[in-house]
């Protein structure tokens, strides 16, 4: 089964879909009508010219010859017989078999200000935010503000106009020859930094790389014991350390660890923590900048893992992580949820971080690299 084919069966399943809001938008219009398809539309579907037939003039009326004869009874003619079900015309099948729908199910809405203020609050509450709901719902709008639309027509504008958001950020884990690569992994409590950083695992060992974990995460005893299951699986070893030590000294030793190893990426995990606990975020900082003790290009990446169903709380969340540990890039999980998942355009278009991947699932194999065109066209149910 293909990524895109995965996401699109897990991604969303929230009841306020945006696919779902999009085709209410259409169908609630109180000026809905059949779509008429102009005839240079069936020109360029079927290849051939449309041209304006006169009607045939109706034929005349048969003549009935009265008969007058003893003891014959008349009949009166027989009546014109049923009209049948008109059939589909040729453009309305041509257009059947392109979009795989009848010209008659084809419904549209004129584009005015109120259906512009309905699109931007549902964009609003797929957790785009309201600036970016607006700049989504004005690309969307321009050159098409006063025509009809489709659902389908406003569903691919919108795919497009998220695809060219998302494009620029749209770029995997960088590699380096520095040896070892340092990679921090932040995020707060429950995001899925452990099990990111397993997948992360396996796809690097599966590149050829050689790979150490340190359970970064020192006052969970449980944290270790998970993230030391997620090393078996990938077969890559996990540097441990008592429980309540103190996490900097580990990621400290790891990296000597790794060098003398010769290992080529390090994946540092770190213990959960909120954002607005100056405590653990003072923490994290400190490792930060033990690490840089040992080699002051590190850490060379810092990958924060943001929980999608979080909504718009992972924005603060990037702001304070941007700060303390200058986060390179992201990775969003849990977009089989209950996600909205406009939360990753909001992020793109406010912040440019890199999205290094997103998460559909706890398998391994259930992390890939971001696909802007394939996260928009199953977010707005564009497509297959």
């Amino acid at each position: 089964m293909s990524f895109f084919k995965k996401m699109k069966e897990r991604l969303f399943k929230s009841s306020s879909k945006l696919d779902a809001g999009l085709e209410a938008i259409v169908e609630q219009a109180t000026d809905e009508t059949v779509a008429e398809v102009p005839k240079e539309v069936a020109a360029e579907v079927t290849g051939i010219d449309v041209v304006e037939i006169a009607p045939l003039p109706p034929p005349p009326a048969p003549q009935v010859e009265t008969i007058s004869a003893p003891r014959v009874e008349t009949t009166a003619a027989p009546g014109p017989k049923p009209a049948e079900p008109r059939k589909p015309g040729l453009l309305a099948r041509a257009l059947g078999a392109v979009t795989g729908t009848s010209a008659e199910a084809v419904k549209t809405r004129i584009l005015d200000d109120a259906m512009l203020e309905s699109l931007e609050e549902l964009l609003i509450t797929a957790d785009m935010g309201v600036e970016t709901a607006l700049k989504l719902s004005a690309r969307v709008a321009d050159g098409r503000f006063g025509k009809r639309v489709s659902t389908a027509e406003i569903k691919q504008a919108l795919a497009a106009e998220i695809a060219r958001i998302l494009e620029p950020v749209a770029r995997p884990l960088p590699l380096y020859a520095k040896r070892p690569q340092v990679v921090l992994v932040v995020g707060v409590n429950g995001s899925g930094k452990t099990t990111t950083i397993g997948k992360l695992a396996s796809q690097l060992k599966g590149a050829g790389k050689s790979v150490v974990i340190a359970a970064g995460d020192t006052f969970r005893a449980a944290a270790v014991e998970q993230l030391q299951i997620w090393g078996e699986r990938a077969g890559v070893p996990v540097m441990t350390a008592p429980q309540n030590s103190d996490p900097a000294s580990l990621a400290f030793d790891a990296m000597t660890k790794a060098e003398e190893d010769g290992a080529d990426i390090l994946l540092i995990d770190t213990a959960g923590r909120l954002q607005n606990r100056a405590d653990l975020m003072e923490e994290l900082a400190k490792i930060v900048r033990v690490i840089r003790k040992k080699d002051p290009d590190a850490p060379h990446n810092t990958v924060l893992v943001l929980d999608a169903t979080t909504g718009q709380n992972a924005l603060s969340q990037v702001e304070i992580f941007q700060k303390i540990a200058d986060v390179s890039g992201l990775v969003m999980t849990k977009l089989d949820g209950t996600a909205k998942g406009g939360i990753l355009v909001a992020l793109a278009d406010r912040f440019a971080l890199p999205i290094h991947a997103i998460g559909v699932g706890e398998k391994i194999d259930d992390l890939a690299p971001f696909d802007p065109a394939d996260f928009a066209r199953a977010l707005t149910g564009s497509g297959e």
